[in-house]
């Protein structure tokens, strides 16, 4: 199973488009006059078209060697570099024709006999010229617009500025300054960089990782890294001008720009690229990168974990290396940064490596699980699945299940709310990996901390193994070893009255030691006291997990449907059949209700229920009486109640079952009963469980009670606000107690609730 990385790629982009921006920033080109451009209104837009207009035009007048021509072209590409600041004012200046000169400034003019022989500027110009160009290509529209008016073999021949053997700060500037230009043209459009490879740029940039100017090699290696982005071919040239050793050795720098460009540059190299990603491992590059993570340069940081994220993709022995030698601490380090970016990276590398089994344990015991779990509320799509993948990988090792379990792991893969479904489905195989583990020695050991660990962990394992254990483990787990107990306890209101009479005592105790002047007692209880309010605030999550827990307890011991939930008649029953219902033949009894002859057979009724039998065979002034009168039924539901007394089936619809269950239990007809509740609980809602609860009480129905339990444990957020839930749930309380009691006592033989829902 393999992450679902939304924004790899993207990150890659944005990295090199950052770093790129900031080169570009960086050195402010101050003009002669100082000005500011901008686009606030018509004239301030014509004022700019002029001043382009002008520009350019004097950039088409001005290539020759003459003092005068240089230093005015050297201050019109500054003029044009500083205007194309404005994002803004970019397609103005391409509109105005200054690309075509621009790129005509790039090369030096022509030496005529008049000329001197002093070369004014040298240089000067066409860095700046370079500088525009790259300024000009940070809007991607006009890259093939500069590259088709000739720039790039220009822009590599400036790159062999210094092997005529002058290294001036000048020859160093226009050097960079064409790198940089040659990075923004090719950022993100292939076809240039194949131009830039076709224009021999590859070996010059490579040779200059190695030139003695820091900022140089900054240019050169940020070059490399754009054009190497998928792009194969340029990915084995640069390899083939044995740019790795160099670029091995810019890792160890202690510049934190030279390392940055470095990693990124290996890390676009082996991108997909599992034949260079060996030959980089073979070149040394495994430890650098993992000093890298200790950085103080987060950027650098950030490349190193996703570079050991790539290095870990599908080699085994190099996910257990890069272990071996300390990637693991400063990657759960990095999963508390402040830099989203940061965790991400170091959730992705993470990840990759907890799919190892040898580093599953090492990661867990380091302390990357509970980071790991707290990443899952991230904001962030792709943060949330790298931590999520990371855990599947570390949940497949049965030494960290206790732990995901101890520190709330279960509850907070359940709470999730989940931005990608990919995550959700990772999520889902990672809980079903839990499940499978909790036997043997693993389930003993729960066991083992429910009895002995401290009672928030005893909650934890009892909430995790009501979703997680087997049925045939339900006995043991929660009526032998506690655990039922333990999910009442959390959902009992009364607890956090208790918790609160805590609270109070804590209050006055500091009231006390206040008025007795003992600051460090009372900042020591003020802490307590904090600790205590945030148990108070936790407890009604704790209730809703309570809830849910045993709900999910009372469906994974459900095994029968609505028919098999009707209890057998005890003893095998012959019915007389619809044609004597309310028939005078042979009739020997009849029921007089609300004024309307109902004729009946003793022999029917006999057979039906204890309550006839003891009407008809006892002391009653009934038994020997022909015409007996019914107060309190309606016809209709009398007549209902005799069907089922001579078919043994009727119809029950929700606006007579309550008026009929009251008559079945009245005379003791359980099957009867039993439809009635069924029909009742069809029709239970958030706004009526609570009185169909009482009427299941009045009536001794088991069934809708058990039915109204199930309710309100399925239903506990939404009816938590309602007024007299706090009394309800204490009241059911003891019903769940006994329920599950019997119920997993008898290994779970009948259905939890009477019904499945």
């Amino acid at each position: 199973m393999e992450p679902n990385h939304i924004h790899q790629e993207e990150q890659i982009h944005s990295s090199e488009r950052k770093g790129q921006k900031r080169k570009l920033e960086e050195e402010s080109v101050e003009l002669e006059e100082d000005r500011e451009y901008s686009l606030s209104s018509p004239d301030a837009r014509q004022t700019i078209v002029s001043e382009v207009n002008k520009q350019v035009e004097i950039l088409g007048i001005t290539f020759s060697w003459k003092e005068f021509d240089r230093s005015t072209a050297k201050r019109a590409t500054h003029v044009l570099a500083e205007l194309a600041k404005n994002e803004d004012v970019v397609n103005i200046i391409v509109e105005g024709g200054a690309v075509p000169v621009l790129v005509k400034h790039l090369e030096a003019p022509p030496v005529l006999s008049s000329d001197s022989n002093q070369k004014p500027y040298e240089h000067e110009v066409e860095k700046g010229s370079a500088f525009a160009l790259g300024l000009l290509a940070v809007k991607p529209e006009h890259q093939q617009l500069i590259v088709d008016a000739g720039a790039l073999p220009h822009l590599v021949d400036l790159l062999n500025r210094h092997k005529d053997g002058s290294n001036s700060r000048a020859v160093n500037s226009v050097i960079r300054r064409a790198a940089d230009a040659i990075t923004n043209l090719a950022h993100e459009n292939s076809s240039i960089k194949t131009r830039v490879r076709v224009e021999g740029g590859i070996p010059p940039l490579v040779e200059l990782l190695e030139f003695a100017d820091t900022k140089v090699q900054r240019a050169a290696a940020g070059a490399l890294r754009t054009l190497a982005f998928k792009n194969d071919e340029n990915k084995n040239q640069i390899v083939e001008c044995n740019a790795l050793p160099t670029l091995i050795l810019m890792l160890r720098s202690e510049d934190a720009a030279i390392h940055y460009e470095a990693v990124g540059v290996i890390g676009n190299l082996v991108h997909s690229s599992p034949n260079i990603k060996k030959e980089v491992l073979q070149a040394g590059a495994l430890q650098p990168v993992i000093g890298l993570l200790r950085s103080c340069c987060s950027e650098s940081q950030r490349e190193a974990a996703l570079l050991l994220g790539q290095f870990a993709a599908t080699d085994s022995d190099c996910k257990v290396h890069i272990v071996q030698r300390g990637a693991v601490s400063p990657l759960i380090e990095m999963l508390q940064s402040s830099d989203m970016q940061l965790r991400e990276m170091s959730a992705f590398a993470l990840g990759r490596l907890a799919q190892d089994t040898h580093n599953q344990a090492g990661v867990v015991h380091n302390g990357g699980l509970v980071p790991l779990l707290k990443l899952l509320g991230a904001k962030n799509g792709s943060l949330q699945h790298n931590a999520a993948f990371a855990l599947y990988g570390l949940a497949d090792n049965e030494d960290n299940v206790s732990d995901f379990i101890k520190v709330g792991g279960v509850q907070k893969l359940q709470d999730g709310e989940f931005i990608v479904q990919a995550t959700k489905d990772c999520v889902a195989k990672t809980l079903k990996r839990l499940e499978e583990k909790i036997h043997g020695r693993i389930l003993s050991h729960l066991l083992y901390m429910m009895r002995v660990a401290e009672e928030s962990v005893q909650q934890r394992v009892a909430l995790a193994l009501a979703h997680l254990c087997s049925p045939d483990d339900q006995r043991t787990v929660f009526i032998d070893h506690n655990g039922l107990e333990l999910l009442l306890g959390l959902l009992d209101p009364a607890r956090v009255e208790q918790q609160i009479e805590v609270l109070n005592k804590l209050k006055q105790q500091l009231d006390v030691l206040n008025k007795q002047k003992q600051p460090q007692e009372y900042s020591l209880l003020l802490n307590k006291i904090k600790q205590q309010q945030a148990v108070i605030l936790n407890m009604p999550k704790e209730q809703h997990d309570s809830a849910v827990a045993l709900y999910k307890l009372s469906n994974k011991a459900s095994t029968l449907s609505p028919m098999d939930a009707a209890p057998p008649s005890p003893e095998p029953q012959v019915y007389l059949g619809e044609k004597f219902v309310n028939n005078a033949t042979l009739s020997d009894v009849t029921f007089l209700v609300e004024g309307r002859r109902f004729y009946a057979h003793r022999i029917a009724l006999l057979a039906s229920s204890d309550a006839f039998r003891a009407m008809f065979d006892g002391g009653y002034r009934e038994k020997d009486a022909r015409d007996i009168e019914i107060p309190n039924i309606r016809w209709e539901v009398f007549e209902l109640m005799m069907r089922f007394i001579y078919t043994g089936a009727v119809p029950v619809t929700l606006d007579i079952a309550q008026d009929l269950l009251r008559a079945a239990d009245q005379y003791l007809l359980e099957g009867l009963k039993r439809l009635c509740e069924y029909t009742i609980a069809e029709g239970i809602s958030l706004d009526n469980v609570s009185s169909m609860y009482e009427l299941s009480e009045a009536f001794h129905a088991l069934s809708l009670r058990h039915r109204c339990i199930k309710f309100i444990l399925e239903q506990f957020d939404k009816l938590s606000d309602k007024p007299g839930f706090s009394s309800l749930i204490q009241g059911i309380i003891p019903e769940i107690r006994n329920y599950f009691s019997k119920a997993l006592t008898k290994a779970n033989q009948h259905s939890i609730f009477g019904y499945s829902h």
